[in-house]
């Protein structure tokens, strides 16, 4: 009898400690494809200009596609661009479709419950942007008026933060800012609320068609989301940020887009 139980209780030992190498395995696979992987999936918004959008000629460009080109560049890795639903970006990263949102993407406190971010790398703020002739010009005038936002955006959250939301007739959000634009300038609503970087790009765009309040609602800061559990990817595209920061690479970049050098030291 003793022989028996001797003999089981070694039997569950194997077991036990076969379990736990598998488990480490497991674990040590998982971190190494993290940190080795070839390719990184990077989940946009292709309206979304000057930081990432469609040219004339249909090739995604921007601001943020050149940034994380040389990025994937300094990491050994190739960046590949995936055009998603803005509204689910958070959906697309922790199901693994994408590996990056990186976008215009707005670091807040109800996003870092979600997802891990980079440290910022730009300044922004959310602004109103009307028509040329409107009589609106200054924030309280939006009181009785019609608002656009994009769905699910800093910009909601900026509006919503302000006591004059609860003036404003009625808020529409759209898919994107292209939908919202057009239908300020069709006359739909009367003002949208958008990323101060994005509405100064469409003022050099149409500097007839829109006009800025001085007012902003609220100053934010954008970072770059990565899964949560993949804090090796993390390490590596900081890592990679830091030394464009150094080599004057992010510099140029924010020269071409912006004319001047914008990017968060």
């Amino acid at each position: 009898m003793k022989r028996v139980l001797t003999l089981f209780m070694m039997l569950t030992a194997v077991i036990v400690l076969a379990a736990c190498g598998t488990s480490k395995e497991k674990t040590a696979e998982k971190d190494e494809t993290a940190a080795d992987q070839e390719k990184i999936i990077i989940g946009i918004d292709d309206k979304f200009a000057p930081m990432g959008f469609r040219d004339d000629k249909n090739d995604i460009v921007g601001f943020d596609i050149d940034l994380a080109r040389a990025a994937a560049e300094h990491m050994g890795v190739e960046a590949e661009f995936q055009p998603i639903d803005w509204k689910t970006k958070e959906a697309e990263l922790l199901s693994g479709r994408i590996d990056l949102i990186w976008n215009g993407y707005t670091i807040t406190d109800e996003r870092k419950e979600k997802v891990l971010f980079t440290k910022p790398y730009l300044e922004n703020s959310q602004v109103v942007i009307t028509k040329a002739d409107s009589k609106i010009t200054k924030l309280s005038d939006l009181a009785g008026q019609e608002v656009g936002i994009q769905s699910l955006s800093s910009a909601a959250d900026a509006l919503n933060g302000n006591p004059i939301h609860k003036e404003v007739k009625k808020i529409t959000e759209f898919a994107d800012n292209v939908l919202a634009l057009s239908d300020l300038k069709t006359g739909r609503v009367d003002a949208v609320v958008i990323d101060a970087v994005v509405a100064e790009y469409y003022m050099t765009q149409e500097p007839d068609t829109f006009k800025l309040l001085e007012e902003s609602l609220a100053p934010e800061q954008y970072g770059i989301g990565v899964k949560p559990g993949n804090e090796a990817l993390l390490e590596k595209l900081q890592a990679a940020l830091d030394k464009m920061n150094e080599d004057g690479t992010a510099s140029d970049i924010s020269t071409k887009w912006f004319g001047e050098d914008k990017v968060l030291k």
